[in-house]
């Protein structure tokens, strides 16, 4: 009679048996699921990266869920027009404008001596020409040229790039960068006249806070970054292309810029300071960076 009873409950604790496993099973899961195991393993892989990208920082301004598209009226279409030059001259111009920039290096010893305004506005001017995904440039050039403003940006960034060779690098690109002679002292970052912060914006602000989709930003400011990077070449100033790790949210709540932007690029600017060096690194030749079909 016994046997018969607990036969017959065996179905029903077969059941709850089942029930607890996937419970169980299910909890395991979980935090994999919402950034705890998986997203450690992904920081531990490319720590650098993933710290940097994430600023849930807020600036008094609510992220809404979902794009609110904008309607726009259809632009006019007008004639284009350019100048097209002889070919001769084209060999030439194409040649010397290559010959300005090669001579372009990241130089980390820059003069405090002073740059007129007018020459940064310009170069911002020429940057803000590049293209952009459904031209919505998607940048903000945040000039910093008050001394204590570039001090306090120094002392993050060096509290965070000191962190970063310590730890997140690794020691193979610690070991890349000892040949250039770089560390986490930054001390061009007070030297220099300007500092460009380059912030692309995520997505647009729309009235009530809504979001106007860029597309391809982080490319069009990219693009944006090139462009700047020739101006300054032309117009005889130096610089340090300078990605600033784990420092983004920070130096956007010091310059107080809003939710919607993420720093990319800060470019100390300014004349090279008189015993200024720079290593002796040579560019691959032609045929190693052009594929002809």
């Amino acid at each position: 009679m016994t046997v018969a009873l607990f036969s017959s409950f065996t179905p029903a604790f077969i059941a709850i048996i089942c029930i607890l496993f996937a419970v169980i099973v299910r909890s395991s899961r979980a935090p994999a699921s919402k950034g705890g195991s998986g997203r450690k393993t992904t920081q531990e892989s490319r720590p650098w990266v993933d710290e940097d990208l994430q600023d849930s920082t807020d600036l008094h301004l609510q992220e809404e869920d979902g794009d609110e598209w904008q309607e726009e009226e259809d632009l006019l279409h007008v004639p284009f027009s350019s100048e097209r030059f002889p070919e001769d001259d084209m060999v030439r111009r194409s040649k010397e404008f290559y010959e300005m920039l090669n001579k372009r290096r990241s130089v980390r010893f820059i003069s405090s001596e002073p740059v007129p305004r007018e020459v940064i506005d310009n170069i911002i001017k020429a940057a803000g020409t590049s293209p952009s995904g459904a031209h919505t440039e998607p940048w903000t050039f945040v000039v910093v040229q008050d001394p204590e403003a570039k001090h306090k940006i120094r002392e993050i960034i060096e509290e965070e790039e000191k962190i970063n060779y310590m730890k997140r690098m690794g020691e193979k690109w610690v070991n890349d960068l000892k040949r250039l002679r770089t560390n986490w002292v930054k001390e061009y970052l007070d030297n220099a006249p300007y500092l460009i912060l380059i912030f692309k914006q995520v997505y647009g602000l729309l009235p009530q806070n809504k979001k106007k989709t860029h597309y391809y930003n982080e490319i069009s400011v990219s693009i944006a970054c090139g462009i700047l990077l020739a101006a300054l070449q032309n117009a005889g100033l130096v610089t340090v292309t300078s990605t600033p790790l784990n420092c983004g949210p920070r130096l956007r709540v010091l310059l107080q810029r809003p939710v919607n932007e993420k720093l990319l690029m800060l470019l100390p600017v300014g004349y090279p300071s008189k015993d200024a060096t720079v290593p002796d690194l040579k560019r691959k030749p032609l045929e190693d960076i052009m594929v002809v079909v």
